[in-house]
């Protein structure tokens, strides 16, 4: 079976992870890989640990995408891949990496997956978690701070400095790319219903291995 490849996007704090999640607990565990486009970071070992922080991590620039896009021909072709891991205490990337099998459903999640051409092309299926504004900020302090040690104040900073600015001119604009539009994030049973149903059928029908 052609590996059927969902991607999702949406802004900051949007509710992305919680969708990726649901639809991957909505199938067998075998049958499902996930990979998160934040995890592409650019490695900056030349900089130090300051000059990271100041990098502008909203622009598509910062991500390897031409990396994750190899990765998603290799997972095609029934090749494993070995995708990067990304600490974003320290703003670099780890020395391991992570090794990612083929699955008959591959879901890549991040505010960018729709920007770059080469990486939409290598999507079947693109969800976009449209969530109001307000919602998404205050998901992001609480990640930032409790999740990756952020202060408030930087992350207050970042937010008008980058995140804001990229999300009106990348992804808002990218939501014309997308096959659906799920409002209210991962609060949305109907729509994640209907999505790993359809799910659940495609892979019902697929052929069996002998």
């Amino acid at each position: 079976m052609r590996p059927l490849i969902i991607g999702i996007a949406g802004g900051t704090g949007s509710g992305k992870s919680t969708i990726a999640q649901s639809i991957a607990a909505g199938v067998p565990r075998d049958l499902v890989a996930t990979i998160d486009h934040d995890a592409y970071y650019r490695d900056h070992p030349e900089l130090t640990a300051g000059e990271r922080s100041e990098l502008n991590y909203d622009h598509p620039d910062a991500l390897d995408t031409s990396l994750l896009v190899r990765h998603l021909i290799q997972l095609r072709n029934g090749e494993p891949a070995e995708t990067p891991l990304y600490d974003f205490k320290t703003h670099s990337r780890r020395a391991e990496t992570l090794r990612v099998m083929p699955a008959p459903v591959i879901i890549v999640e991040g505010i960018l997956v729709f920007v770059d051409r080469t990486l939409r092309e290598q999507l079947d299926v693109k969800i976009f978690v449209d969530t109001d504004a307000d919602i998404r900020v205050f998901r992001r302090i609480r990640r930032d701070i409790e999740q990756r040690g952020r202060t408030f104040q930087s992350v207050r900073e970042q937010y008008y400095r980058t995140v804001r600015p990229m999300h009106v001119e990348f992804v808002e604009p990218s939501k014309r790319w997308a096959d659906l539009i799920i409002p209210e994030g991962g609060g949305n049973r109907v729509a994640l219903d209907l999505i790993i149903g359809k799910l659940q059928n495609v892979l019902a029908l697929a052929p069996k291995a002998p």
